[in-house]
């Protein structure tokens, strides 16, 4: 889908639908107002998802209420329901819906029409200047999409058969004292069936879409245990016959969070995060558990995005040193080879090793530890991941250490209780007390880490984004100067106010049991080393405010010493029009370069200048 301009010179007012042959000039299909959303064909149709004006029942009401809309210039939405916002975009007016498009046989030589019920000409428009508008304009298009039937909600995830006649969806509804869980239907999409609930949500469990088997006869379901304040997330595929409704979990024995796709009629194949690293099973939908096909200990690769081509799995394979690449796995043998990669190659940055220590509670400890060039010593800087379900075990554009290594400092990648890829127990050990066993976890790697002759203990950071963030902020309370300088992205300040403004509604009544001993905020008056905080005002995740509070509590009660003139030592790095994440390049750039600066200045003691970029 794009914008593209066309023979006046002018862009498209609305997104466009194009069709790329192997050869030749793309052709457009359809046009709409706000676009299309994720695309899939199945048997002879097109299935997508559209943001449609919440009062529209199809796509000529849609055009025409839009107009409406923008013709008297209303921006605001009104909401019945939670969440309002989404990562970094704000739910509304709109409602996204499933449609579908027949496929002619030769999209090269369909020829546009216009859709059913579409006046004709302004005047069949009647007195409507909107609609009349609307008339006017272009209505020809090769393909026409007919709104589906949708339950209750908001449309979360969706998965379409083969044959292109069904959909399992996921609807996210607030009902009772439910807020915002997700149901899991079965549609029908060439038929007058009416949705057909597969599962309803509870407080404790949700359902999400699988693959349809090859044969359509069965179904993988996601089955996940919500965080509560009594129990901890987990995650388990279910199979699901779609004549009974009956389910049975997949792979039960299996110590790790999967989600498989279908090889074959009685083959399954799944990727999951392990020990640090990454694995890839395969085994019949009814094995207790399935065998590991690749990777797993002993090296140092991750694995995502598992499809099935030509009977061969096709995945992307990275590591905390090796930039994503596409490989094919042969099923039979596990073999992985590598395929032609659209990107450059990114050359490899010093050396990398690996850390281990033991927690409090005997749990064996691990953690990557990227190292420079050099005999060293090297200044330390801790990396705290975020999720908090999560590994080092695979690159990342965003908090890359590459920059960091070749600065010459070694980054240490910790994986503390509540990390996957360990099994559920490291799950458990972490998710009723956020700031407890993962803090002492990554304390007790951090001090293993120190003990090396090439590490300077005298010359060390912490820093982390978002739960990442949070432990950043809470070791900021705990550990005095122990480190030279903190830096906190995206970061939970205080986990009180936290719940009720995110958009994640799992959030806040389990915090209940953790506040206030969790609560980094409460430690505001410990913290002693300085802080650079960055955050963006579009993160809807772990919202502004919260950036917001840590800025000005930092100036208020902290107990780091002002400098010289009197003036704060901390900083606060704010990005207007960013999200949860710094994607923009010129902003990506600025936050390696502030980040190193900040760093250069206080565990290197350089002087630090203001970049012209910053203003």
């Amino acid at each position: 889908t794009a914008k593209r301009v066309g023979e006046d010179g002018e862009e498209a007012e609305d997104a466009q639908l194009w069709a790329l042959p192997v050869r030749g000039e793309a052709r457009e299909l359809a046009a709409r107002p706000g676009g299309f959303g994720a695309l899939t064909v199945a048997g002879r149709h097109l299935i997508t998802e559209l943001e449609v004006h919440s009062q529209a029942s199809d796509e000529t009401e849609h055009a025409r209420l839009t107009k409406e809309r923008e013709g008297a210039k209303v921006s605001a939405a009104l909401h019945a329901g939670f969440p309002t916002r989404y990562w970094d975009h704000d739910l509304g007016p709109t409602r996204p819906v499933l449609a579908i498009a027949a496929l002619p046989e030769d999209l090269a030589r369909a020829e546009a029409t216009a859709p059913a019920g579409a006046p004709e000409s302004a005047e069949d428009a009647g007195a409507d200047t909107a609609a009349a508008d609307a008339a006017a304009e272009p209505r020809a298009q090769v393909l026409h999409f007919r709104h589906l039937e949708m339950p209750a909600g908001r449309l979360l995830g969706w998965t379409v058969d083969r044959s292109g006649t069904r959909a399992l969806v996921s609807m996210q509804d607030s009902r009772g004292e439910l807020l915002a869980v997700p149901d899991l239907y079965l549609l029908d999409l060439v038929g007058a069936q009416p949705p057909r609930l597969l599962r309803a949500a509870t407080a404790e469990l949700e359902f999400s879409p699988g693959e349809f088997s090859p044969d359509g006869t069965r179904a993988l379901i996601g089955r996940e245990r919500t965080w509560t304040a009594e129990a901890s997330l987990a995650s388990t595929p279910e199979l699901l016959d779609l004549a009974t409704g009956e389910s049975a979990p997949v792979w039960p024995e299996l110590d790790h969070w999967v989600s498989p796709v279908w090889l074959d009629e009685n083959t399954l194949v799944a990727t999951s995060d392990d020990q640090g690293r990454g694995s890839v099973w395969i085994g019949a939908p009814t094995d207790p558990a399935p065998r590991r096909l690749a990777g797993g200990p002993g090296q140092d690769l991750a694995f995502s995005s598992a499809s099935i081509a030509d009977g061969q799995i096709i995945a992307a394979a990275s590591g905390i040193a090796v930039a994503p690449h596409p490989v094919r796995i042969d099923p039979a043998t596990g073999e992985v080879t590598a395929l032609a990669n659209p990107a450059d190659a990114v050359a490899p940055v010093g050396s990398l090793t690996e850390v281990s220590a033991t927690a409090e509670d005997g749990t064996a400890l691990r953690a990557w530890l990227r190292l420079p060039e050099g005999e060293g010593p090297h200044p330390l800087v801790v990396f705290a991941h975020g999720g908090p379900w999560g590994s080092w075990n695979a690159w990342t554009y965003r908090w890359n250490p590459n920059p960091f290594v070749d600065a010459g400092y070694a980054v240490l990648l910790p994986d503390p209780a509540i990390s996957t890829g360990y099994g559920q127990a490291m799950i458990d050990r972490g998710q009723h007390e956020l700031g407890g066993a993962p803090y002492t976890d990554i304390m007790a790697l951090t001090d293993a880490t120190i003990a090396r002759t090439d590490i300077d203990a005298e010359a060390t950071a912490f820093a982390g984004g978002s739960y990442g963030g949070y432990m950043a902020n809470r070791v900021a309370g705990h550990t005095g100067d122990r480190f030279r300088c903190i830096i906190t992205h995206a970061s939970l300040w205080d986990t009180a106010t936290m719940g009720a403004t995110t958009d994640n509604s799992g959030w806040e009544r389990p915090m209940r049991t953790q506040n206030p001993q969790f609560n980094p905020k409460e430690h505001v008056r410990e913290i002693v080393a300085p802080m650079l905080v960055i955050h963006g005002d579009k993160d809807y995740r772990v919202p502004i405010a919260q950036g917001h509070a840590l800025w000005y509590d930092l100036h208020e009660f902290s107990a780091t010493p002002r400098d010289a003139e009197g003036r704060t030592r901390h900083r606060y790095l704010y990005f207007p029009d960013e999200g949860h994440w710094i994607l923009g390049r010129g902003n990506a750039q600025v936050w390696y370069e502030t980040f190193l600066d900040f760093l250069d200045e206080h565990v290197r003691g350089e002087a630090w200048e203001r970049p012209a970029t910053l203003g």
